[in-house]
């Protein structure tokens, strides 16, 4: 147990950071957050610093004066967002933990995805990858965390309740392809705990770590996971196969997922950071499903199938 100390998280009421604000405030760490003030806190009575962190003078303003042990970058994109953040702390911080992806890997014909593959120069997470770049550049005792696709209960991305949509909905599921397509889901309360295991861990200080479950799943294996965590047999889904490139979909997405194998070993942050995941796939869904999809009435609320009438006609 890492003796208690003063953490900021930039964000923590939205997903990953409601779980890390809730796993540091049970370990007794004294947490702040700064974020917009949009959304309550996860935690009651739990210190908030409100600003904008895309304005460096405010932010500067609202942060100046504070001192913190350690840092947890979870909404930086680009870095232009992270930098005032860093220079305001670099030498005032003994961990700056940041929030990065395994968007940034280039495709590859090996896999699983290792810390040290090429980057892709045209990923949309490239500012990452700048980031994690200017981190070690400047010298920062930083960790860089990338996660493959996050899942679990509060998830803002459609990702297992695009599927739940349609299973529970008896409605076939559209998948590009032939199914066989390789991908790697993480539960959210995996990744923060992987994040706490990071403090006051001298191995992980300039490191890059994947983070996600241990074992990988093909498109059509995900869609009878998620069928078995609602309580339906997967035997019984109709899965229809298509061909993505005879469709023009304009801007929308057809299926929430990367037509391509992308998943990563997470071997490097378990031997590191003494950590494993402790969902496998059916029990995070069934997590999902039962605290999220279920508990917010999503199975009664109104769904566009339109794309997925377009397929199947």
């Amino acid at each position: 147990m890492v003796s208690a100390m003063r953490i900021l998280i930039m964000g923590g009421t939205r997903f990953i950071g409601v779980y890390l604000t809730r796993l540091l405030y049970e370990q007794e760490h004294e947490v702040v957050l700064f974020n917009r003030g949009n959304k309550p806190a996860p935690v009651d009575g739990i210190e908030q610093i409100h600003g904008d962190r895309t304005d460096p003078v405010d932010l500067k303003a609202k942060l100046d004066g504070q001192e913190f042990d350690a840092i947890f970058d979870n909404n930086g994109r680009e870095l232009s967002d992270t930098q005032p953040l860093a220079e305001l702390f670099k030498d005032r911080v003994k961990h700056f933990v940041y929030m990065s992806s395994a968007g940034v890997y280039l495709k590859s014909d090996q896999m699983p995805h290792v810390e040290g593959d090429p980057i892709d120069p045209k990923s949309r997470h490239k500012g990452k990858h700048d980031t994690e770049t200017y981190l070690a550049e400047q010298g920062l005792p930083f960790t860089s965390i990338r996660p493959t696709y996050i899942y679990g209960p509060q998830n803002y991305n459609d990702l297992e309740a695009w599927f739940f949509d349609r299973i529970v909905r008896d409605r076939p599921i559209p998948i590009p392809g032939n199914g066989m397509a390789i991908t790697q889901f993480g539960h959210v309360k995996d990744l923060a705990q992987a994040m706490v295991q990071v403090l006051g861990n001298r191995r992980a200080v300039g490191q890059i770590y994947n983070v996600s479950g241990d074992r990988y799943v093909t498109f059509d294996g995900l869609a009878r996971a998620c069928a078995v965590a609602a309580g339906k047999s997967p035997d019984d889904l109709k899965l229809v196969h298509y061909d993505p490139k005879q469709f023009d979909f304009g801007k929308r997405k057809a299926f929430p997922i990367r037509v391509q194998h992308f998943f990563a070993s997470v071997q490097k942050a378990m031997g590191d950071l003494y950590w494993k995941p402790e969902y496998d796939l059916i029990a995070g869904l069934k997590d999902s499903f039962e605290n999220d999809y279920l508990a917010s009435e999503r199975d009664k609320a109104a769904v566009d199938f339109s794309l997925d009438d377009q397929i199947l006609s």
